[in-house]
């Protein structure tokens, strides 16, 4: 028979086995200069993910931005360029924008604008993935 201290330690691993804690990056110019967002379910009962930004242009700045609480089921941030080095993430109706010069928010845009990058997701096995957008076709 074991000790029934062990019974919290034994069971751990079961209560934490179906959590999301998975990140994805988009690189803009090599592993120095990048975006990644970070997905976390706390438990794995739970309907929310937690979402936040790391923004990184090394050696100048490295910060962390917390972004939303969404449904799992909803776990799709879209990026865009915004200007030169300005980035714009998208969930359904909220968005942020950040600017990699000094690593900091900027005031949330009223309107999305800038051209598409991808999209940051869960793939079927809740693992954070980033997807390049497709290239814009040029008129024929």
């Amino acid at each position: 028979m074991r000790p029934p201290h062990l019974l919290p330690a034994l069971l751990a691993p079961l209560l934490l086995a179906g959590c999301v804690d998975s990140s994805a990056t988009y690189y803009i110019d090599g592993n120095q200069h990048a975006l990644s967002v970070r997905a976390t379910q706390e438990y794995f009962w739970s309907k929310e993910i937690t979402l936040a930004m790391l923004a990184s242009r090394m050696p100048d700045c490295q910060r962390r931005i917390p972004l939303a609480e969404l449904p799992l089921a909803d776990v799709e941030v879209e990026l865009f360029a915004s200007g030169e080095n300005i980035y714009t993430l998208r969930a359904g109706e909220l968005a942020w924008r950040v600017e990699l010069d000094g690593c900091s928010e900027m005031e949330a845009p009223e309107q999305v604008t800038g051209r598409p990058l991808g999209l940051f997701h869960l793939d079927e096995d809740k693992k954070m993935i980033f997807e390049n957008a497709e290239p814009e076709t040029a008129p024929k």
